[in-house]
């Protein structure tokens, strides 16, 4: 009689199922969606209403313009909207002739019209309240679009005059910078840079300003635009066997490069150049990734001289600006006033210019 072989003793090994993903992870994903679909629908919110806004007053214009109103009725109309829809806010007496005016002044300007909508009524109302220029209304939309500015952020750009500064006193920068970042570099670069947000004192140190910088970061990248990400402070830099120190480090997405900035008190000098040149070799050779462009410089300067600026940077073979760091907020109507000069001496060159080809092509000397 054959007996059975007992079994071997075999274990079942469980088999181990992947790291569950942390819940907390989970709950981030979720969140992350919630915002992103709050912004899109804060968007269309408000690109409908902004449309809204731009209809009535459309149509209170056709009224008034062919005489069919008068605006008393205007105010008859926000008497009647205010009983029909109780509740309904923004629809004053008031408003309803801003609408007028929102359309008015944008109606035959074909650029301009579909940047209005993505930007939120009350920064419209801003830029069409403080803005002269039909080149400064299509400037400030631009940038806080692109900056994404909020309310105080877009106020202190007028209190700054940004468009008087950027017409008036384009960034300084080396021939290398616009080779390799073209035309981007005029709309991303300053040739100043305001920090009345630090309070320093009229006799400051370089350190007084690194820690001021430092501890309002956040003011100081809202001044240096959206694309700045900053890096390090105090950055290391090692070169045979010798220790550097970069004072600020900082990325910009746009331009896809790193870029140092020197912090000077006093005026700018053409052998700060140097060592800024050297950091940025330093950089390219031993920090910089394969898919970047080459680093860029910028030597922030308590003061410098123009003429002296141009000759240093003529033969740099360095991407770097020079730029001023002010203090204080520029007297806006001396710039205004500066900035109407400037547009009439343009003016004049230009109508001079028609009158000399309209003198050759008639055979004239």
């Amino acid at each position: 009689m054959k007996t059975k072989k007992a079994a071997p003793n075999t274990k079942t090994i469980p088999v181990k199922a992947a790291p569950a993903e942390p819940i907390q992870a989970s709950f981030a994903q979720v969140v992350s969606l919630i915002e992103q679909a709050r912004k899109r629908a804060y968007q269309a919110v408000n690109t409908e209403l902004v449309g809204l806004y731009w209809q009535i007053g459309k149509y209170i214009s056709r009224k008034l313009e062919t005489a069919e109103w008068g605006e008393g009725v205007v105010d008859r109309l926000a008497q009647h909207l205010a009983l029909t829809l109780p509740g309904l806010r923004g629809f004053t007496r008031r408003n309803l002739f801003r609408m007028r005016q929102f359309y008015e002044t944008y109606a035959e300007d074909e650029k301009v019209t579909p940047l209005v909508t993505q930007l939120p009524w009350t920064h419209n109302l801003i830029i069409l309240a403080q803005s002269k220029r039909l080149e400064e209304r299509e400037f400030y939309l631009r940038m806080a679009i692109q900056e994404r500015w909020g309310k105080r952020d877009l106020e202190r750009q007028f209190r700054q005059a940004l468009f008087e500064h950027t017409v008036l006193h384009p960034p300084k920068v080396s021939p290398v910078v616009r080779q390799i970042h073209g035309a981007a570099a005029g709309s991303v670069l300053r040739d100043a840079y305001f920090v009345e947000f630090l309070d320093l004192p009229t006799s400051h140190t370089e350190d007084d300003l690194h820690r001021g910088l430092l501890a309002r970061l956040r003011d100081f990248l809202v001044e240096l635009g959206r694309d700045f990400c900053f890096v390090g402070s105090e950055y290391p830099v090692q070169v045979g066997g010798r220790d550097f120190a970069l004072d600020l480090l900082f990325f910009h997405r746009a331009l896809n490069c790193l870029v140092a900035i020197e912090l000077k008190v006093d005026r700018f000098e053409p052998e700060y150049l140097g060592k800024l040149g050297f950091y940025l070799e330093a950089l390219d050779r031993d920090h910089r990734k394969s898919h970047e462009n080459p680093a860029m410089g910028v030597l922030l300067c308590a003061s410098k001289d123009s003429e002296v600026v141009e000759y240093a940077l003529s033969r740099s073979l360095s991407p770097a600006l020079i730029a001023e760091y002010q203090t204080q907020l520029p007297d806006k109507k001396l710039l205004a006033a500066k900035l109407h000069e400037f547009y009439a001496l343009n003016a004049a060159g230009k109508a001079s210019g028609k009158s000399t080809r309209r003198k050759k092509k008639g055979g004239q000397p």
